[in-house]
C-alpha cells in the first residue's frame, strides 16, 4: 500500500525547513484535497483538529515513498512519539481526504494534540 500524506502546512514542500528538504522532495503530489475539521494559525505554526462536522480544511495530498525511516522523520519533526502519544506535540492519525473530483483517499495527517491557546 503507497502511504499518503495530507499537508496543510509546514510539511509542504514549498514551505517545509531546510532539514526536511531530502524528505519532501521524495512527496509526490496527488493534488489537492480536503478533511473535515478546524485549522488554527498558532504563533510558531498551523495546526489542525479533526471534526467531522467541521469545515472543509484545504491542503495537498501527497504519496510517499515506502520507506519507514520518512515517516519516523516526519514525527520526529512533529513532536509525535507513537509510544507517548499524550506526550506528544501531534498526533498522525489516519483519516479521510477528499479530492476536487469527491474521490475520497486514506491519509495520514498530523493533528494538534494540545490544548488551544
Amino acid at each position: 500500500m503507497i502511504e499518503k500524506l495530507f499537508v496543510y502546512g509546514t510539511l509542504h514542500p514549498g514551505q517545509a525547513p531546510w532539514h526536511l528538504n531530502d524528505v519532501v522532495s521524495l512527496f509526490v503530489s496527488l493534488g489537492p484535497g480536503s478533511v473535515r475539521g478546524h485549522r488554527y494559525e498558532l504563533p510558531e505554526f498551523p495546526a489542525v483538529i479533526l471534526d467531522p462536522d467541521g469545515p472543509e480544511v484545504e491542503g495537498e495530498i501527497f504519496a510517499l515513498p515506502d520507506e519507514s525511516a520518512l515517516l519516523e522523520r516526519l514525527d520526529s519533526y512533529e513532536g509525535y512519539d507513537p509510544e507517548s502519544p499524550d506526550g506528544s506535540l501531534f498526533l498522525r492519525v489516519l483519516t479521510v481526504a477528499t479530492l476536487p473530483d469527491f474521490t475520497e483517499l486514506d491519509c495520514w495527517i498530523y493533528t494538534y494534540n494540545r490544548p488551544l491557546p
